[in-house]
């Protein structure tokens, strides 16, 4: 019996428009009924959203993230190995790009399991897209740590990397959107240029560069929403 495949499903980033999702993809979700999850709400939403042909009754989820354990995720792949297709689906985004999941994506590489990455939105790479920075040579730090004296050594790190044109791409917490500007801005040169994506592929969506001394240390418009983070030269 031949094994079969592991999809990696990215999801809409903003509003859910069926339009954003090219057709090959659709043909290929319509055809699952099995999907690994972060959370099991936004996954349906989904599946709703761009209208899959199978009853919600009838799908069939695991779950990844802090409620499940890691000894749990081969067990996830027991379909594939029965010959029937599963799909790793992203909440936002890209699956295992700031996104749990290459833990599964690892096991279906010991297990033989194919795995297929389907096209779709990356707000980190959109971003850097945009930015008018180094693309050839860039680093992405994901969240900095919480304990101060971690981070700082995370930013210094960060200074040094980017003095040789490695740009330098963060995210954060919404809430804390503001505060990590005013961090960057103590810890780097007032010359070195930010660029700030937010609402990336909604109608609010903004892309903006400029030097920190040019950015405020209290942007209050950026509160609460999802943002991307590249420093450049």
């Amino acid at each position: 019996m031949s094994k079969g495949k592991l999809y990696l499903i990215p999801s809409f980033l903003g509003e859910n428009n069926i339009a954003f999702i090219p057709k090959y993809n659709l043909d290929i979700i319509y055809q699952l009924d099995e999907f690994v999850v972060e959370n099991e709400k936004p996954a349906r939403a989904f599946l709703k959203a761009i209208e899959s042909p199978i009853h919600q009754n009838d799908f069939v989820f695991h779950f990844i993230g802090k409620h499940s354990e890691v000894t749990d995720y081969p067990g996830y792949l027991n379909a594939c190995l029965n010959g029937k297709d599963v799909g790793l689906l992203s909440d936002a985004g890209l699956p295992c790009v700031a996104d749990p999941g290459n833990q599964v994506v690892k096991f279906a590489h010991q297990k033989g399991i194919e795995v297929v990455p389907l096209v779709g939105f990356s707000s980190v790479m959109m971003t850097l897209m945009a930015s008018g920075f180094n693309g050839q040579n860039f680093k992405f730090h994901g969240y900095l740590p919480h304990d101060n004296q971690l981070k700082r050594k995370k930013l210094k790190q960060a200074l040094s990397d980017l003095s040789r044109n490695e740009t330098q791409i963060f995210i954060e917490t919404p809430y804390r959107n503001a505060a990590f500007i005013a961090e960057l801005k103590q810890q780097f040169p007032a010359t070195t240029k930010l660029c700030v994506g937010v609402d990336l592929t909604l109608e609010s969506e903004s892309i903006t560069t400029k030097p920190l001394s040019k950015w405020s240390d209290n942007e209050e418009h950026l509160h609460k929403r999802p943002a991307v983070f590249v420093v450049g030269l």
